[in-house]
């Protein structure tokens, strides 16, 4: 049985990823400028009244907030790579069809939907502030422990079922 959608999912995961890494290479200072704005509206930030200490909060958080625009790019290629073998893996065995169903959509949905909260992450990390965005954002990265129960189900179907003979 061919599941089209996983592979489909696990491709635009790559894309992701490696679109991302163009427009970084592109204009990296259109992120780096949105984050700076950001940080110019967050509520906490202007609160400090000493402007050595606001300046050196001001470098960490941009710095902090471009590190997770970097962590949307390399979780979206790398996991979108591990989604891809673990879809080819599973292809092979002689699990039942509604067994390499429900793990393959775990394993792609979750594996494609964690990488965005970094995303989100940082775009609206700066005003916010970056503990309110991920927690605003939580749901994608519950998503992390649905690609790790597609992971488990792929070891379990490899333990217990052999691959199929090729024809």
């Amino acid at each position: 049985m061919t599941l089209r959608i996983p592979y489909v999912i696990a491709i635009l995961t790559l894309i992701g990823g490696v679109f991302i890494s163009i427009i970084f290479g592109a204009n990296e200072d259109y992120f780096k400028d949105n984050i700076n704005e950001g940080l110019k509206k967050n509520e906490k930030i202007n609160q400090i009244q000493d402007p050595v200490e606001k300046a050196a909060l001001l470098k960490s958080e941009a710095d902090k907030n471009w590190r997770y625009y970097q962590r949307f790019h390399f979780h979206s290629t790398g996991i979108g790579a591990m989604i891809m073998g673990v879809l080819l893996f599973i292809s092979f065995l002689s699990a039942p069809d509604r067994m390499k169903a429900i793990t393959s959509y775990t394993v792609s949905i979750g594996g494609f939907l964690y990488p965005f909260i970094w995303l989100f992450a940082a775009i609206y990390g700066p005003e916010m502030g970056r503990e309110a965005a991920k927690e605003a954002f939580a749901i994608f990265g519950y998503m992390g422990g649905v690609f790790l129960v597609g992971l488990f189900l792929s070891l379990y179907m490899a333990l217990k079922y052999p691959m199929r003979e090729l024809k």
